[in-house]
């Protein structure tokens, strides 16, 4: 292939790699302000369920228009663990840890830990996670850990527990979406939010009665709608396709970037005040972003770079005398 179709071909991808990572970082960072609207009136366990079963059904209606097959039998069964893990643990965990009296602080600091764990489970099926993205992804861990330290850090035993499980859960379900026979992508979004949202749904059935939802306030259900939307149908399926398509450790770093967009979505919107320690937490979280997508070029010129140097300094030694 001619090298300007090289060329070319790597412009679009980087182009789509950019909107994907764009969408991830800022609707996900929304959906933490939107999130609290919703939990105003709306039953958590039944907010998730139904919106991952619409999510699951839109999907499915968008993958037949375009000609895919249904899921085989192997493919559904994949499907239902990664969206179990996903959709039904990660979620649920988070919401049953804040009920359990999680702090906010802590809550946000945990998840922060999850393309951590994407990358070690990465690094024991064999893929080369390079030594900048590690550096970066613990830059990002202590950046979202300065702009948590204003929140809440009390904890239960239980919700601790849970509130460390949901980024374990979400990060082994992230790859094993990597790893696992799935359908088409458009399929494969509808059958794992099909299988998390009725597992979801079940477990909700047990604690909060269908009724509640006559009790949802209009502006409650405008949230729902916007994380339907925008947090699940574009940018979960931004985050599904960085999965298969960029590494483990650029994919997995909206979880301290999000902290940064929620914050400043809280400001503009919700009046919150900026404080000292977010003046150090947002270049530590823009450091971070500079290691895992600019890690190795900037390593191969500092190795380049030193060979020059040491190249220089044996040609200009003066030769020894003899004699």
């Amino acid at each position: 292939m001619p090298a300007i179709f090289n060329a070319q071909a790597r412009a679009q991808r980087n182009g789509a790699v950019a909107v994907a990572l764009l969408l991830v970082y800022i609707v996900w960072g929304t959906t933490y302000f939107a999130i609290g609207i919703a939990l105003q009136s709306m039953p958590p366990l039944l907010m998730n369920a139904i919106r991952f079963l619409c999510a699951g059904g839109v999907m499915l209606l968008i993958a037949l228009w375009q000609g895919h097959a249904l899921p085989t039998r192997v493919q559904w069964r994949n499907s239902a663990l990664v969206g179990g893990l996903m959709v039904f643990l990660a979620m649920n965990f988070i919401g049953f840890a804040q009920k359990l009296g999680i702090g906010s602080g802590l809550m946000a600091t945990v998840v922060t830990t999850m393309p951590m764990w994407l990358a070690l489970w990465s690094r024991w099926g064999g893929e080369r996670v390079p030594f900048t993205s590690w550096i970066g992804l613990a830059l990002g861990v202590v950046g979202a850990l300065l702009l948590a330290l204003e929140g809440d850090f009390s904890a239960t035993w239980l919700g601790a527990l849970l509130a460390f499980g949901a980024p374990l859960a979400w990060s082994v379900g992230s790859y094993a979406s990597r790893k696992l026979s799935l359908p088409a992508p458009a399929m494969a979004s509808a059958a794992q939010w099909f299988a998390g949202g009725a597992m979801g749904l079940v477990v909700a059935l047990w604690f909060e009665p269908l009724s509640a939802l006559g009790q949802v306030t209009a502006k409650s259900w405008a949230a729902w709608v916007y994380l339907l939307v925008f947090g699940t149908l574009v940018a979960l399926n931004a985050y599904l396709w960085l999965l298969q398509n960029t590494s483990a450790a650029l994919a997995g770093s909206y979880s301290f970037v999000n902290p940064a967009v929620a914050l400043l979505v809280g400001v503009a919107l919700g009046g919150e005040l900026l404080t000292g320690w977010v003046y150090a937490a947002l270049p530590l979280i823009g450091a971070a972003l500079a290691f895992i997508l600019y890690g190795k070029q900037v390593q191969a010129w500092w190795v380049g770079r030193g060979a020059s140097l040491r190249g220089k300094a044996v040609g200009a030694t003066p030769p020894s005398r003899l004699g």
